[in-house]
């Protein structure tokens, strides 16, 4: 059986990476991972948001991508050095300061991939996803510290439910390595314990997603999901390879090609 986090028959699955910022918000200042941005998520359709969550200097999960302020905010700080009360302050014109924990009470009917971004967010993240875990997958690049955010959920959990998950890099690279290799039965142990593979078509010059990486993945019971995809014409063409989800900042386009 899927994880619940999956078992919505939502055939493409598309996941609004880090909200919905239409042109028009973005002409009234709102920027990624904010509430106006998970708000348009919601109200577009989307039932799946991406986001990704680091740790303020006085302890509080924020929804916030970059390491640093500069890119957002123009701030050249570490989110890590900057406290909860002045990034609110920060994104009060921008669509609102969201913490993991508001977003899960926001939103109570959505599925959230977070992307744990730091070791250091991912006790604090666990601990608050661990109540909702049901409709969470936790990913990360790193995979110790998705690890590390999946042990403070079984911790904190009382019903032992744990989240959905997808590999972080390592995992991803042995799976690659060993499918290359022809060795299927060791490419299927390496997906062994995860729901979904969230990968890039390419890396770089190199392919990642192929029809026998599809195969593979599909036979194992793990779903591929791709990004990030904000073509209509990219996303039918992974939709007929036999993709069963897109990550992509225009979830309101993706949306009307998953219908047609």
């Amino acid at each position: 059986m899927p994880h619940p986090y999956l078992s919505h028959d939502a055939r493409p699955r598309v996941i609004a990476h880090r909200g919905l910022v239409t042109a028009k918000l973005a002409a009234q200042g709102v920027v990624e991972n904010t509430r106006a941005a998970m708000t348009a998520a919601v109200a577009a359709g989307a039932r799946y948001l991406e986001s990704d969550c680091r740790l303020t200097s006085d302890g509080e999960v924020v929804l916030f991508h970059d390491v640093d302020l500069a890119r957002v905010c123009g701030d050249p700080r570490p989110v890590a050095a900057v406290s909860y009360r002045e990034l609110t302050s920060f994104f009060a014109d921008r669509g609102g300061l969201l913490t993991l924990r508001e977003a899960f009470e926001m939103f109570p009917e959505a599925h959230f991939n977070i992307d744990i971004k730091s070791k250091g967010v991912a006790e604090a993240a666990g601990r608050i996803i661990a109540p909702h875990a049901e409709r969470v997958l936790v990913a990360s690049f790193a995979d110790g510290h998705r690890r590390a955010a999946l042990q403070a959920v079984r911790s904190a959990s009382g019903s032992g439910v744990r989240p959905a998950t997808s590999p972080g890099r390592g995992a991803l690279i042995r799976t690659l390595a060993a499918l290359a290799a022809g060795q299927r039965k060791a490419a299927a142990r390496a997906l062994d314990g995860f729901d979904a593979l969230q990968i890039p078509e390419k890396y770089g010059r190199v392919r990642v997603l192929t029809p026998r990486l599809i195969d593979l993945a599909e036979s194992s019971g793990v779903e591929v999901h791709v990004w990030t995809v904000n073509d209509p014409a990219e996303m039918n063409r992974l939709f007929g390879m036999g993709v069963r989800g897109i990550i992509t900042d225009r979830a309101d386009l993706a949306l009307l090609e998953a219908a047609s």
